[in-house]
């Protein structure tokens, strides 16, 4: 991709051109200055949208992705690392909430597959929630 319109960009980096707008007026993506006819986007413009969703797989927030942006460009690893780290941390509380919720509906379809009389320890659980 030597240069590409928004639309191209979109297709490309599998969102739509009102995300590319979105993240432009967040101050994530530049926007280009419109020469002749349509704006131009460069494989730069694409590996910035690229980082901005694998960031956002990740678990950062725009915000988050707006610091690592500005964190690469004065090259502040510390501080790049720092939040990685916070971000893990995140994950590590969340991946241990969804283990827990797992772990008890595991045990109440366990409850269920063993029968009995009365109402069916699932529909119960959600119920008294």
């Amino acid at each position: 991709m030597k240069t590409t319109t928004i639309g191209g960009l979109a297709r490309a980096g599998g969102v739509g051109v009102e995300t590319i707008r979105y993240y432009q007026r967040r101050g994530l993506m530049p926007t280009p200055a419109s020469g002749e006819g349509a704006r131009r986007y460069s494989m730069e413009d694409f590996r910035r949208l690229r980082f901005i969703r694998s960031a956002q797989a990740a678990g950062f927030t725009l915000e988050e992705i707006g610091d690592l942006l500005a964190m690469d460009a004065a090259d502040d690893r510390d501080r790049a690392r720092d939040l990685a780290r916070d971000r893990i941390a995140a994950l590590d509380e969340r991946i241990a909430g969804l283990q827990a919720a797992r772990n008890a509906l595991s045990r109440l379809a366990d409850a269920c597959a063993r029968g009995g009389s009365g109402p069916c320890p699932i529909l119960s659980a959600f119920d008294d929630s």
